[in-house]
């Protein structure tokens, strides 16, 4: 028996968004990103949801109509939909495609978005309705009997979900939200909580705030610094409108995550010789900090992510084909550090090292 068969990764890419690329070319690269996924070894692909965004179920079925084994990560927020058509959409395409959906369940955090619909509801309340959004999905997609529920946002009765869903193909639940609030909703439901991760030197060996959560990540890896690092400042160049822009967001959200990484971008801006960089983020680029690096810098700071606890993986949106093949390299990398990081634990809790 493997001793250190419980330390794997499940990574999950994440799909292009429509305001980022044109309309005549979106279902294509949709297509495309969602192919280099799946031939890459991704679990499956997160896919957005907001205001300014396509629908991500019909984005879903691009994706399920283009692979053959990936999962789309669906982003579901309540405001948008009764939470029956929500567990309608994965009976439908479980029956029509055979295949597992996960769904990443947001509670909604731009409240300038959240106003225009008409929700005033308060952050904590919002996660309140969340678990029992999310309990109602999971009623009727585990049933084949008639469920009833009185709750205090939603009221189901006699409601049989058809086609029934096989077993076998019951969603994986996510929650996205690093607040207390979010965290006990991630708890309430059995959920993999999704947080935005601190640089990995923060955490310990089996730390009990990250075991069995999952992290939003983007990675820039080559075989040297020097060269990861220029495609990381080419492809993320410092951007005075996305500095303002990532301020206005910061007005308007009230997202945990969201002042928690801007924190850590003043104190980590100081910090020389670390992968973690969160340059993208203050320039409103992208909403994760990002490990750039040669492939054994990165692997080792993904390593110890993996000895912390974390084995669920959200990269940013790929550019292209080939960085995945990069992403791909430090994953396998930090498989091998992480069961060696685990080995040396057990041997001698004091030892850390990566090195052997």
């Amino acid at each position: 028996m493997d001793t250190f068969s419980d330390i794997r990764f499940e990574v999950f890419s994440t799909c292009p968004q429509s305001g980022a690329v044109q309309a005549a070319d979106y279902v294509e690269r949709v297509k495309a990103v969602a192919r280099w996924s799946e031939e890459s070894g991704c679990k499956g692909i997160l896919v957005y949801t907001e205001n300014s965004l396509v629908d991500p179920w019909l984005v879903s079925q691009v994706i399920l109509q283009s692979t053959r084994e990936l999962c789309p990560l669906v982003a579901v927020q309540p405001i948008y939909m009764h939470p029956y058509s929500v567990a309608k959409m994965v009976s439908s395409f479980a029956h029509m495609y055979g295949r597992r959906l996960y769904l990443n369940m947001v509670a909604g955090g731009y409240t300038t978005e959240l106003a225009a619909l008409g929700d005033a509801t308060a952050h904590d309340k919002r996660y309140a309705r969340l678990v029992e959004y999310t309990g109602i999905i999971k009623l009727l997609l585990e049933n084949t009997e008639p469920v009833t529920l009185e709750g205090e946002f939603h009221a189901v009765r006699n409601l049989r979900m058809t086609p029934p869903l096989p077993r076998e193909l019951l969603p994986g639940i996510f929650v996205s939200g690093s607040s207390e609030a979010g965290l006990a909703a991630a708890k309430a439901l059995g959920a993999t909580p999704v947080k935005y991760p601190k640089p990995a030197a923060e955490y310990g060996q089996a730390d009990a705030d990250c075991v069995g959560s999952g992290v939003r990540v983007g990675i820039i890896a080559r075989a040297s610094a020097e060269e990861a690092w220029r495609v990381a400042h080419e492809r993320f160049p410092t951007d005075k409108k996305g500095q303002l822009a990532h301020k206005l967001a910061m007005k308007v959200s009230d997202s945990a995550w969201h002042k928690q990484m801007s924190d850590l971008a003043a104190e980590t801006a100081v910090t020389q010789d670390t992968p973690y960089w969160l340059v993208p983020f203050e320039n409103y680029k992208t909403f994760c900090p990002y490990l750039v690096g040669d492939y054994g810098v990165v692997s080792d700071e993904l390593a110890r992510y993996a000895a912390a606890g974390y084995g669920t993986f959200i990269l940013d949106i790929p550019p292209t084909r080939e960085e995945l093949v990069h992403t791909g390299e430090v994953f396998g990398q930090a498989l091998t550090k992480a069961r060696r990081l685990k080995s040396s634990a057990l041997r001698d809790p004091a030892r850390q090292g990566l090195a052997g």
